[in-house]
């Protein structure tokens, strides 16, 4: 019995080690990007709430309003759809999808990318951090 029960905790510590790997990637990058706010705000200080707020913010695109959450859903750890093409789109939350940080350049670009489409500018070091903070917030 034992023997079947550090099997189990082996198996389970092994399975759960891409998704450490992928929060602690989350979370270099969003201490990079915090070094960067701090050079303009010293005293900015990462928001899990602000995040959230950056998240769900509507804004007027196109005649329409929208936000990260149009395509992400209200919950970053449940699928989404892309409002434009209806293509699914994985769950943001690392909690959700372990490999979600896994590729920095790809976070990149799509920061760059989704900024650009939904709020019409590039995000701030401060949005990218709280953003990502908010992410890894998520359960």
């Amino acid at each position: 019995m034992q023997k079947l029960a550090t099997t189990l905790l082996i198996a389970l510590g092994i399975a759960s080690l891409p998704a450490v790997a992928d929060v602690a990637s989350g979370q270099k990058l969003a201490d990079k990007y915090a070094a960067v706010a701090k050079t303009i705000d010293p005293n900015f200080k990462p928001s899990a709430d602000a995040g959230r707020a950056f998240f769900t913010r509507k804004i007027l695109v196109h005649g329409k309003e929208i936000s990260c959450s149009s395509c992400h859903t209200d919950n970053p750890a449940n699928p989404g759809k892309h409002i434009k093409d209806g293509k699914p789109i994985k769950p943001l939350a690392p909690s959700a999808n372990p490999k979600r940080f896994s590729d920095i350049d790809k976070v990149e670009t799509n920061f760059e990318k989704h900024c650009l489409e939904v709020i019409g500018k590039d995000c701030t070091a401060q949005e990218k951090t709280d953003y990502i903070t908010y992410l890894l917030s998520i359960k």
